[in-house]
C-alpha cells in the first residue's frame, strides 16, 4: 500500500469515525463536542503565531501522563516559543488543560486527511512536531516534512504485533520512517524493529521509558494513603481494567475473600465511559459497592470501590496492599505496570503483556513483578502477597531498584528536542 491507497481508504472510512463518536457520545457527550477540530476548522484567530511553535502530540490519557515532565522541561527552558498539545481522545483533552490550563495551546489532532491536516499545519505554523510512542500518520509526517517541521518519534515503542501490521504495509511504513529526523526507541528491541522495517539507524537511539520519569501527585499520594488508614482493612487494587476481564477480575477476588473476608476491591476501568456497564455487572455478581465519586466510605460489608473518578490513578494504588494491572488477562497488550511500581506497591500482571514487554522482562527478572497465566492463578498470587508481608516488601524494593536504574529518558530526549528546535538557528 502507498500513501495515494491509504488516502483513499482512509477518507471513504471518515464518515465510519464520526458514526463512532456518535456511538461514543450516548456514554460521553464530550464525543459530540468540537467536531470541527477533528478536520482542523479552526477560528481565525484560536492560535497565537507571534512566537515559534512545537507541537506534542499525546494522543490520550497514559502517553500525556509520561510526557508531563518533558513539556514542562521544554517549556522552562524555552520560554520563546509557543507550545500546543494534542490529542485524540475527549480524556485525554480533559487532562491537558487540567494540568496546563491556558499556559499551552491545545487542540484535538485533525483526521489524517489531506485537507485536515494542510489546515491544521498551516493554523498551527509547527516548526518542531513531536509525535509519542507509535503515532505514525502517514499524510501527518508526509506534509510536516514538505513545510520544513522537524519531525520526532519520542518514547517510541514497537511491540512484535505492531512491527509485524507495518512490514504487511512496507512501503508506507518506510515512507514515513524516511520523513522523521529523530526516533528514540524506548529499549533495544524496539530499536531493532524500527531498523528491520527501514529506518536508517543514524536517526535511532535507545533513549528509555518516560514512563520511570513521571512524578505522582502528592496530594493524591497522602489521600490514598490517609484512605487506607482510615478503611483498616486490606485492599486489592485492579487498575485500568478493560471490556471482558472485570469478570475474571471479580472470580479471583472471591476466591481470596473466602480466605480474607475483610478484603476490599477498588475496580477501576481503563475507559470511564464503561462504569455504567461494569455497575450492572456488580449487582448481577450480587456485589455490593459504592462509587468513587459519591465520596461515601466503603462499609465493612461493602466489597468493592468502583473508581468512576478521572486522574485519580494515583489516589486508587496509593490505598492498595496489592496492585493487579489490567489490560493483561485479556489480550490488549497490558497498561501501565511503570505507575504503581514508582508508587512503591507490589504488581501483578496478566499473560498479555506485549505494550509492555521490556518493562516487564525488567520488573519481573529483578523479582519486581509477578506474572500471572489466568483468573485462578491471580486469586493464589494475591493471597500469597496479602498474607506474607516480606514477600511484598522484597518485590518493592527489587522494582524500585528497576526504577532507580531507569530513569532519565526525559532529560535525553529534552536533549533531542533542543537539538531539533534551535538546528537552525
Amino acid at each position: 500500500m502507498n500513501r495515494t491507497v491509504y488516502t483513499l481508504l482512509y477518507t471513504l472510512a471518515l464518515p465510519l469515525m464520526f458514526l463512532r463518536l456518535c456511538w461514543r457520545s450516548f456514554k460521553d457527550t464530550r464525543y459530540r463536542q468540537r467536531w470541527s477540530e477533528r478536520l482542523a476548522y479552526y477560528p481565525t484567530s484560536r492560535f497565537a503565531n507571534n512566537k515559534p511553535n512545537i507541537v506534542f502530540h499525546v494522543v490520550s490519557v497514559g502517553e500525556f501522563h509520561a510526557a508531563i515532565p518533558l513539556i514542562r522541561a521544554c517549556m522552562m527552558q524555552n520560554p520563546d516559543w509557543m507550545v500546543t498539545v494534542t490529542t485524540m481522545t475527549v480524556t485525554g483533552s480533559a487532562r491537558v488543560r487540567e494540568v496546563f490550563a491556558d499556559s499551552v495551546q491545545h487542540c484535538y489532532l485533525p483526521y489524517d486527511t489531506p485537507s485536515a491536516v494542510k489546515r491544521f499545519l498551516k493554523a498551527l505554523q509547527p516548526r518542531v512536531l513531536v509525535l509519542m510512542e507509535t503515532e505514525l500518520w502517514p499524510n501527518l509526517i508526509h506534509y510536516a516534512h514538505r513545510q520544513d517541521c522537524r519531525l520526532l518519534l519520542l518514547n517510541a515503542r514497537l511491540s512484535e504485533q505492531s512491527f509485524r501490521r507495518y512490514q504487511k504495509h512496507a512501503a508506507l511504513s518506510r515512507s514515513m520512517l524516511e520523513n522523521l529526523d529523530t526516533v528514540a526507541a524506548q529499549f533495544k528491541k524496539d530499536a531493532d524493529r524500527f531498523e528491520r522495517l527501514g529506518l536508517s539507524p543514524h536517526k535511532l537511539e535507545v533513549a528509555g521509558t518516560m514512563k520511570f520519569d513521571q512524578a505522582a501527585d502528592a496530594e493524591q499520594l497522602k489521600a490514598g494513603q490517609a484512605f487506607r488508614q482510615d478503611l483498616a482493612r486490606p485492599v486489592l487494587v485492579a487498575g485500568s481494567t478493560r471490556e471482558g476481564e472485570e469478570i475474571k477480575v471479580l472470580s479471583a477476588f472471591k476466591q481470596v475473600q473466602e480466605q480474607i473476608p475483610e478484603l476490599l476491591l477498588v475496580l477501576v476501568p481503563r475507559h470511564p465511559e464503561r462504569i455504567g456497564e461494569v455497575s450492572r455487572l456488580l449487582r448481577e455478581q450480587e456485589m455490593t459497592f459504592v462509587l468513587r465519586s459519591s465520596r461515601q466510605m466503603p462499609r465493612a460489608k461493602t466489597q468493592v470501590l468502583l473508581g468512576d473518578s478521572m486522574g485519580e490513578m494515583p489516589f486508587y494504588y496509593a490505598c492498595a496492599d496489592v496492585v493487579f494491572v489490567g489490560g493483561s488477562l485479556v489480550a490488549t497488550g497490558g497498561q501501565n505496570i511503570i505507575e504503581p511500581a514508582l508508587l512503591g506497591r507490589p504488581v501483578v500482571y496478566g499473560p498479555s503483556s506485549y505494550n509492555f514487554e521490556s518493562v516487564t522482562e525488567l520488573l519481573k527478572s529483578a523479582g519486581g513483578l509477578q506474572q500471572v497465566a489466568d483468573e485462578a492463578e491471580l486469586a493464589q498470587v494475591v493471597l500469597q502477597l496479602l498474607q506474607n508481608t516480606q514477600s511484598r516488601m522484597s518485590m518493592v524494593a527489587a522494582a524500585q531498584q528497576v526504577v532507580a536504574q531507569e530513569a532519565g529518558a526525559s532529560q535525553r530526549q529534552l536533549a533531542l528536542i533542543q537539538q531539533a528546535m534551535h538546528s537552525d538557528q
